[in-house]
């Protein structure tokens, strides 16, 4: 290439050099720790010291393994795994696997266990299998560690009663009676009073509770109850920390080749679940945190499991206790504020520091206090949102046998019962069909409710035999997979149906699907999402209409929408309107750079939304009687669409709009939003009929009392909704790619007084209040916006909130606590709400406020 062609300013292979008038770049980069990596990492240290300590005793390990474990996870695991804020340690998911390992083959051999299980993780992670193991159910995950809490908390129990604890479930649970007959004074004392400052101490009510609950409760409960033994002069056994030099270190493994592969496969298999969820748990917990996502990048898997692979190594090696990441240390690490893998490593640094320089201290604990304490986490791993969850979704057969395997026979033995349970499950419902033929009004319906396998045709083909010649048929397929045999086995005898003088109507979720039209109209291919699309569709060798694409269904090109009355559709008697065009002087038909265009990351529509949009063939026989002869692509697809609601929809709502009907709305807010079509109210909020009392306008703008210029229905709808209906809250919503916002930004002073320019003056105070500074606020989930026009709409969103309050009926709601008001951002292209956040939701300073991001959170759970 010639030197005097110039490169690419997108170019990747760009160098960036410094200005030439600035100095020239330094040396070497100095570690710096930052002062919230510092911070987050005495908390995290300040917990993991007596659970670690706990987990051992818990094991039946010498108590410096636990330090050990925790200083190698913090630092190894820390620097070298692939999740900078998760923090490893001894983890309490491992503690059955380690105490039988221990029992059965001593000490020494459980750390050259631990290591051989280091070198498998290595090995895994090599591989590249690390997202593999996400394939795991989380039934069976859940099962596997409320067996394993149930476990320790029965094992704990004996200690906490002065008593010593079995070898397995079965044994501890024979023998609790006796020790429940006979329990020691003094260890029963502390371990109460261990648990009820580990309950209470989170609790502490008022901005006293705010300044104590930065301190870990596990720590004052183990604190607590060593100064009151100590003060009380209580005779009971306590922490032994041996020399360090008579430390036990890593041998050669000593035993049968058989059980000793099942330990290391166990191991490997519970470190790596483990910390593998983990990750993918600290990554929800940073995405929650508002401008921590750019600073701290998604975990690695893959290197995560070869960091966890590493400290294992290191761990077993200098005797310590097997390593996995730990959800309780992780999510300290997060909330206490840690922007980097610095606040990890420096919290093993202090675990080494208190391991040499506060072993007198240590010796203080009473191991019944360290007991309470791990009788607790156990507890606590029997989660009732987990057990909601899979109660939910229809897998609690299976966390049970997965418990109950676990705390009976073993964790290994446990997850492989749980494992086969699941893949039955599975099968059971592959292979479970529903179907129905039912007569309504001369049509006759043929629901298929489940995947139509080969193992249905017999059935299938018995429902169809049933239908009478010449009848009107639908054929309605509710599921997700159709088998080659069962699809000839249908189109066999649609065409005999056909043939014999009847007609055969075929919807469903299913991609493909043939709907039959009648002989004047072509059939055509629906994907699963176009009915949720304005009913669109495409008839076969048909060319894609402008904005679709034919390979996922999107139905949506740089966020312009394709549906009937869409100005790009070509069904549409208006034809297509351009931007900034004669009939459009506002700009209102925004150009596609500011709709919103998809990035990588958007994700494609869903594909749940058949029910409420399943296609009907016009003049069918759920057809209205006109659908047949209205005129235009628009008519016909109104018609359709009422079709659709009338024979799939509103058999499913009829008995709630009735008890509207009779008791009349009470809807509990007031929404108040923009006309744009791609603003679906009762989609983005999940409500249904009689939630929201919406008012529409173009920009949902809120204009001033007295200002309305004979237009009053804004002010009508907000004193209905706050002195008649009574709404206990008023949202603002504002949208990505607002039209009315661009009309502001571009509007030129003079020219007509048309209706829609008189309108939008309401909206000169958002442009006025607009800061003119990228910098300053309203800000986007910690971000700056976009572009003006993005800067227009969050502060159009707070000043709509301050007209708001300028309306007698809102101001008296308000100061009576009647009333809430909210502001919220509704980006189109990403599908994603934002809520004012309420330290800003009252606009108390102008230009000022937050949008905060509204996470994918099981809220039922």
């Amino acid at each position: 290439m010639s030197a005097c062609v110039p490169a690419r300013a997108d170019s990747a292979r760009t160098k960036h050099v410094h200005p030439p008038h600035s100095p020239p770049p330094g040396g070497p980069r100095r570690f710096r720790v930052a002062g919230a990596d510092l911070s987050a990492s005495i908390a995290v240290f300040l917990i993991a010291l007596p659970l670690s300590l706990g987990i051992a005793l818990a094991t039946g390990a010498p108590l410096q393994a636990g330090l050990v474990a925790a200083a190698v996870g913090g630092i190894v695991a820390g620097w070298l795994g692939g999740c900078p804020l998760q923090v490893s340690g001894p983890a309490a998911g491992l503690t059955v696997v380690t105490a039988d390992i221990i029992v059965r083959y001593g000490w020494r051999t459980t750390c050259a266990i631990t290591v051989l299980a280091g070198l498998a993780q290595l090995g895994l992670g090599c591989l590249r299998v690390a997202r593999s193991a996400l394939a795991v159910s989380p039934a069976i995950v859940h099962g596997m560690l409320a067996g394993i809490g149930v476990t320790i908390a029965v094992a704990q129990l004996h200690i906490v009663l002065g008593g010593t604890p079995q070898s397995s479930v079965p044994d501890n649970l024979r023998a609790l009676p006796a020790q429940l007959a006979s329990p020691r004074p003094a260890d029963l004392a502390v371990s109460v009073l261990t648990l009820t400052l580990l309950l209470l101490w989170p609790r502490v009510p008022g901005r006293a509770g705010q300044l104590l609950g930065k301190v870990p409760a596990a720590l004052v409960a183990v604190a607590g109850a060593t100064v009151v033994a100590a003060l009380a002069g209580l005779r009971l056994p306590k922490v032994d920390l041996p020399s360090w030099s008579s430390h036990a270190l890593a041998t050669l493994p000593d035993g049968p080749v058989l059980g000793l592969v099942a330990a290391v496969l166990t191991t490997t298999l519970v470190c790596s679940v483990q910390s593998l969820l983990g990750a993918v748990a600290v990554d929800k917990l940073v995405a929650a945190r508002p401008g921590l996502t750019g600073r701290v990048k998604r975990s690695n898997l893959d290197r995560e499991l070869l960091g966890q692979g590493a400290a294992n190594i290191v761990s077993g090696s200098l005797g310590g206790l097997p390593i996995a990441g730990v959800a309780v240390r992780s999510s300290a690490n997060v909330g206490a504020g840690a922007v980097s893998r610095n606040s990890t490593m420096l919290h093993g640094v202090l675990v080494v520091i208190a391991a040499l320089l506060m072993v007198p201290a240590l010796e203080f604990i009473p191991l019944a206090a360290l007991a309470s304490l791990v009788m607790a986490v156990g507890l606590k791993m029997v989660s009732l949102n987990h057990i909601r969850t899979v109660t939910r979704h229809r897998e609690v057969l299976v966390y049970a046998v997965t418990t109950c395997g676990v705390v009976f026979l073993g964790v290994l033995e446990g997850v492989a019962l749980g494992i086969a349970v699941a893949v039955g499950v599975a099968l059971h419902r592959l292979t479970r069909t529903r179907l129905t033929h039912e007569e309504t009004e001369g049509v006759h319906h043929v629901h298929v409710r489940g995947q139509l396998t080969f193992l249905a045709v017999p059935r299938l083909s018995r429902v169809l035999h049933h239908v009478p010649q010449g009848a009107d048929v639908v054929v309605e397929l509710d599921g997700s997979f159709m088998d080659h045999a069962a699809y000839e086995t249908l189109q066999d005898w649609q065409k005999t149906h056909t043939a014999q003088g009847g007609s055969v109507d075929i919807t469903g979720r299913r991609p493909g699907t043939r709907i039959s039209e009648p002989a004047d109209v072509d059939g055509c291919r629906c994907r699963p999402w176009t009915p949720w699309r304005n009913h669109q569709c495409e008839r076969p060798g048909q060319a894609p209409r402008p904005g679709t694409d034919r390979q996922d269904g999107a139905g949506v090109t740089g966020g312009t929408a394709t549906g009937p009355n869409s100005p790009d559709n070509p069904d549409n008697p208006g034809g297509p309107s351009k931007p900034s065009s004669p009939s459009d002087p506002h700009g209102l038909n925004a150009p596609p750079a500011l709709n919103d265009p998809p990035g990588p990351s958007d994700p494609p529509g869903p594909s749940g939304y058949d029910r409420p949009g399943r296609r009907t063939r016009p003049g069918g026989p759920s057809a209205p009687s006109g659908a047949s002869g209205a005129s235009g692509a628009s008519g016909r697809e109104l018609a359709r669409g009422i079709s659709a609601f009338q024979r799939n929809t509103a058999p499913l709502v009829r008995g709630e709009l009735a008890r509207l009907a009779r008791e009349g709305q009470q809807p509990s807010q007031l929404f108040l939003t923009c006309a744009d079509s791609r603003v679906v109210t009762s989609m983005i909020t999940s409500s249904g009929p009689g939630d929201l009392f919406v008012v529409r306008n173009v920009g949902n703008l809120v204009p001033l009392p007295g200002e309305e210029s004979g237009d009053d229905s804004v002010a009508a709808a907000i004193e209905y909704a706050v002195d008649i209906l009574k709404v206990r809250s008023i949202t603002v919503c504002g949208h990505s790619g607002c039209g009315a916002m661009q009309a502001l930004l571009s509007a030129e002073p003079g020219g007509a007084r048309t209706p829609l320019k008189r309108w939008l003056r309401h909206g000169l105070p958002s442009l006025e209040r607009m800061p003119e500074d990228e910098d300053a606020r309203p800000l986007l989930a910690g971000r700056r916006p976009v572009d003006a026009a993005e800067r227009l709409c969050l502060a159009n969103v707070v000043q709509q909130l301050e007209h708001l309050r300028a309306h007698d009926a809102v101001s008296r709601a308000l100061d009576a606590g009647d009333l809430e008001l909210h502001g919220m951002y509704f980006h189109v292209g990403e599908a994603q709400a934002y809520l004012l956040s309420k330290s800003t939701g009252d606009g108390e300073s102008a230009g000022d406020g937050v949008f905060e991001l509204v996470l994918e959170t099981d809220l039922t759970a």
